[in-house]
């Protein structure tokens, strides 16, 4: 009886203390909740796209009962609220500054448009597909490092939001998802040059026509909003000299997700036309002519 008697007395003699023990249970039991739901959405639903955006509106739900609740518990219980909040407010903005940059960051993100999830961006270094973005972190399924193009390392990456501020951010997706791309093809000077250029041009074209009408309106709505001069995105041919061939240099459009097949695609049928020219046209490779082999002397009295 002693003990509750004590406990009662510490309760009257401190209700500050005792206002934020139950606003640390509130907050418990609001994170707790989010958590279940969550878990609940994950199970229950089996579309990935409606899956993430529920337990995303679940989670800003949360954080809203949460500012809430701390608004209702400090205003009305403690009596040096400004000094209070400045106190607080200096001590967080030292120790925790990565952390309100971070939050800054996906305020920026969100407001700004810098990039969604199913985005395939590059940031700090880092490549990949977006698959989260939280008030703090930035989620990526990397792509690249020991894995050639533009396949999966299989890696998921967890990034700061406060990078958003701190350099360059590379979408590759967002308002133009095509990019440039290009590969040299070798062909020797005896071969037809007109005809290895019709090839090329014909099988590009054939391949790329769909993705070269798609990009069209939308590299015009790009020129519209941005200051930018208008270019070609049909496939074009450059050719030069070498000292050991007739470099033909292909650049062309490709949907960014696709770029790994369909060069490979194209480096395909090139070759294939190419061999079915019957000599016409003949690819090179790195050889070395011996012109002339020295005569050697040798003196029969040395020997």
């Amino acid at each position: 009886m002693n003990s509750i008697e004590q406990i009662r007395q510490w309760m009257d003699n401190n209700p500050t203390s005792l206002a934020f023990i139950k606003y640390l249970l509130w907050v418990i039991v609001i994170i707790a909740l989010i958590q279940f739901f969550r878990s609940l959405l994950r199970r229950r639903l089996p579309d990935t796209r409606t899956r993430y955006k529920t337990q995303k509106g679940v989670e800003v739900i949360g954080y809203v009962f949460l500012v809430l609740l701390s608004l209702s518990y400090f205003t009305g219980n403690i009596k040096d609220f400004t000094l209070a909040v400045g106190l607080f407010t200096a001590g967080v903005a030292i120790t925790l500054q990565e952390l309100i940059l971070s939050i800054a960051g996906s305020v920026y993100i969100f407001f700004v448009k810098v990039y969604k999830p199913g985005d395939r961006i590059e940031i700090n270094g880092i490549k990949g597909d977006v698959i989260d973005i939280d008030s703090i972190y930035t989620t990526m399924m990397e792509i690249g490092e020991w894995v050639s193009s533009d396949n999966y390392s299989g890696r998921i990456v967890k990034l700061s939001n406060a990078f958003v501020f701190k350099g360059p951010v590379y979408n590759y997706s967002q308002d133009f998802p095509f990019i440039w791309d290009e590969f040299n093809i070798p062909i020797r000077y005896e071969s037809d040059v007109e005809l290895a250029k019709s090839i090329i041009i014909k099988v590009a074209s054939e391949q790329l026509s769909d993705y070269v009408n798609t990009s069209l309106d939308k590299w015009k709505s790009v020129v519209r909003r941005y200051y930018i001069e208008d270019a070609l995105v049909a496939p074009t041919l450059a050719i030069s000299l070498t000292d050991n061939w007739i470099q033909f240099n292909l650049r062309y459009i490709v949907d960014y997700k696709k770029r790994r097949f369909t060069k490979h695609r194209l480096n395909e049928l090139i070759a294939l036309e190419i061999e079915n020219t019957n000599g016409k046209v003949k690819l090179a490779s790195t050889t070395i002519e011996i012109v002339r082999i020295p005569t050697l002397q040798m003196d029969k009295e040395a020997k």
